[in-house]
């Protein structure tokens, strides 16, 4: 009867997966415009089945396994055990990890792997998904130098040659001739360059020459199409990871920075506020009262209206918007830590502190904030979204991140006008926003699940 029910749920995911296959498979041919195949239809269909599989099935079902082993031998957090048997959270987090993955070598997974994928190739612009196009690499760089593997994962590698379309190529003892492509399937005038010109050394015969020429020659194609510019469309989505996720976890971090105190503060000291001592006259001060009205200020003012004096006072800088978009999310952990802290005081654990005598501060960071540390956690997973969907807000409008770094909130606004010609090319950014963003808000959603005390352990 058990293996009758797996089977049984087996065949409906893969009956899903084949079902989502087709939907996107038809979405794909509506936006690239492309002729519709039924071969090319099953051929994709069978491609992404596969890859939630392997990307999402079998890793989802192995880390089940390994947790459940792991849980039969010592005693666990129940937590992750409920983490783990939801299936959206799980997906969120698979999908975290993987965007983790590339955030981290995304100049080395790209196949443009140049500093901001902006290696351009004017010839090619606006070229559809699945272009192929044959480069000459002209060496622009005389005295090359070998970059170190830390240089090329953090920042790419420099621009040492110069890409050219072409439709033809041979070479002789002489030099190297082509034939160039000007676009819009417009042959071009034959170039010729020697090979000192090429830092070569002059080959001794034809086949020798032939040899060097291919060493020349790259073939690439564009999984993703290209830009205005003639650059790699795929390897500019897999850049833009890194302003999207770095934007989140130093904006989150900024938040914290400021909301945790901050909330602290305003709700142990709601119930007991700070005496200051004049001559014989003691003054409360109103803690809580003043930073629920700073509280209550910001909250009010638009984010827009907060994120503008902070980039015109310094500048569209990158690191400007990290901290635009912190200052702006502090609130909500604010006063989430408030509302816990003001439950925990109350508790006798935390009575007894007092009785013990121990400062007020000891007591904020030893004993109540490691007891708060869920609902933090769950808020600050919402705030990644937050910050993403903030960044790609700010460089839609243009205040963001600044060419030529990629940003898919400004790719989104470059190509906006391209809907009805190249729709991928704004969709594709959208897509990605839409997909990082929806998994910080299944895993915050599982986590709440998780750290709910009433759920029962399924």
């Amino acid at each position: 009867m058990e293996r009758q029910k797996v089977l049984i749920q087996l065949l409906r995911e893969i009956l899903v997966a084949i079902a989502v296959a087709c939907i996107i498979y038809v979405l794909v041919v509506f936006v690239s415009g492309q002729q519709f195949s039924v071969s090319a239809g099953i051929s994709f269909v069978l491609r992404a089945c596969c890859c939630w599989w392997i990307l999402f099935r079998v890793p989802a079902v192995l880390l089940r396994r390994w947790w459940k082993k792991r849980s039969a031998v010592r005693e666990v957090s129940r937590v992750a055990t409920r983490f783990l048997m939801n299936r959206n959270a799980l997906f969120g987090a698979l999908v975290l990890l993987y965007t983790s993955i590339i955030f981290t070598g995304a100049h080395l997974l790209a196949p443009d792997g140049s500093s901001h994928a902006a290696q351009q190739v004017n010839e090619l612009a606006f070229c559809p998904p699945g272009t192929e196009a044959v480069l000459f690499s002209l060496p622009h760089v005389k005295h090359t130098h070998r970059e170190s593997f830390l240089k090329v994962l953090l920042r790419g590698r420099d621009l040492q040659e110069r890409l050219i379309a072409v439709t033809d190529a041979r070479a002789d003892t002489s030099g190297v001739y082509v034939t160039r492509f000007m676009g819009d399937g417009i042959i071009g005038p034959e170039m010729s360059y020697r090979w000192e010109e090429l830092g070569l050394l002059e080959p001794e015969d034809d086949a020798a020459a032939e040899s060097k020429l291919k060493e020349l020659l790259i073939h690439r194609t564009y999984h993703l199409g290209t830009d205005d510019l003639g650059r790699d469309y795929l390897s500019r989505l897999i850049v833009g990871v890194r302003v999207s996720f770095a934007v989140g976890f130093v904006a989150v971090f900024i938040a914290l920075l400021i909301g945790i105190p901050v909330g602290a503060v305003a709700g142990y000291y709601q119930q007991h506020p700070p005496v200051i001592h004049l001559g014989k006259r003691r003054w409360k001060l109103p803690a809580d009262g003043f930073i629920m009205w700073t509280m209550s200020v910001v909250w009010a003012i638009p984010t827009l209206l907060l994120v503008f004096p902070v980039v015109y006072a310094f500048g569209q800088q990158f690191y400007t918007i990290f901290i635009a978009v912190g200052i702006t999310m502090w609130v909500d952990i604010a006063r989430v830590v408030r509302g816990q802290v003001m439950q925990v005081r109350e508790l006798e654990f935390i009575e007894a502190t007092r009785s013990f005598g121990y400062g007020k501060m000891r007591t904020i960071l030893l004993h109540i904030l490691p007891n708060i540390t869920g609902p933090v956690i769950v808020i600050t997973a919402a705030n990644f979204a937050y910050a993403i969907l903030t960044e790609s807000g700010l460089s839609f409008l243009g205040i963001g991140v600044q060419p030529p770094a990629p940003s898919w909130g400004l790719m989104i606004s470059k190509y906006k006008d391209n809907l009805i010609t190249d729709p991928y090319l704004a969709l594709l950014p959208g897509a990605a926003i839409t997909l990082l963003v929806l998994a910080f808000f299944l895993v915050g959603n599982g986590l709440r699940d998780a750290m709910d005390i009433r759920m029962q352990e399924s």
